[in-house]
């Protein structure tokens, strides 16, 4: 791979160079990504990244983009560089300690959005995006968020304290719904997904990069919904509903769980590829 050139370099002419480099390391969308990191190395706005290009990048400022032009290479997700990734509208800090928030779960957002709610339980917390976009959403709504990760709950509590949320969420440690009290109308997860023999042919930003324990349940990929099921017709009010998100081609298989534990498939929701992307689901008592 070619390094970056060396010497006083303008804006445009210093992207085309990591572009190029990204490119031969196999990073997707390579333009995309070095405007993303050359935003956020100069400390400029991203609109406004078109009006500096023509200036000369000094030294400290080129050398902070090369570092991060490198990582990119070995695939670190530009989250993980930034430190931060926007999810419906808002942004949210992200480590390795928990998934990088992705559009897709905005599907979840909209349905849980589709109806009033006043009390919401986020199973699996990692970021808080899900948790958190829901409470700054619905402001007279307050929630509990759980994570078996204390790393991934203290990300969440950050995240509360920056969007002004931290007297409306509460971030624990619970193994799913073992440690939650209390009635919640509305119960949300994105859980483990992955089966373990799918792992191999993930993205290496995934793969490498993302917790491990956040992707896949190490199994059939099928164990976190049981579990979730399991627990969740304790702490769901009447006429609450529970949402999950679904991996590519469970959305059967997570129904037939839903079912044998009396719970009623409410609806399936597309993301935008038209995958079943979000299962809504309610107990019998709540009249569906």
């Amino acid at each position: 791979m070619s390094p970056l050139p060396s010497g006083p370099l303008t804006g445009s002419a210093a992207l085309v160079a990591a572009t190029r480099k990204l490119a031969q390391a196999g990073v997707p969308d390579p333009g995309r990504d070095a405007r993303r990191l050359f935003s956020y190395a100069i400390g400029v706005d991203p609109g406004r990244l078109t009006l500096v290009l023509p200036e000369p990048v000094d030294g400290e400022r080129l050398s902070k983009f090369e570092a991060l032009v490198e990582r990119r290479c070995a695939r670190e997700p530009v989250s993980h560089l930034t430190g931060s990734r926007a999810f419906y509208g808002r942004r949210f800090k992200v480590t390795r300690d928990v998934l990088d928030p992705r559009p897709e779960t905005e599907a979840l957002i909209e349905a849980a959005l589709s109806e009033p709610f006043g009390h919401v339980l986020d199973l699996g917390v990692g970021s808080g995006c899900i948790l958190l976009t829901l409470l700054a959403e619905m402001p007279d709504a307050r929630g509990v968020g759980v994570d078996i990760s204390e790393a991934a709950c203290a990300v969440a509590r950050e995240n509360a304290i920056a969007l002004g949320l931290s007297d409306r969420a509460h971030v624990t440690v619970s193994d799913w719904a073992s440690r939650v009290e209390g009635l919640f109308d509305l119960v949300v997860s994105n859980p483990p997904y992955i089966a373990r023999d799918e792992m191999a042919g993930l993205a290496p930003e995934l793969r490498d990069w993302e917790p491990e324990g956040a992707l896949t349940d190490g199994a059939d990929g099928l164990s976190c919904y049981r579990a979730i099921l399991d627990g969740a017709a304790a702490v769901l009010a009447p006429g609450g509903r529970l949402i999950m998100e679904l991996g590519a081609g469970q959305a059967e298989a997570v129904g037939s769980l839903a079912v044998a534990r009396d719970f009623a498939p409410i609806a399936l929701i597309p993301d935008l590829d038209g995958r079943d992307r979000v299962i809504v689901l309610g107990l019998p008592q709540s009249g569906f």
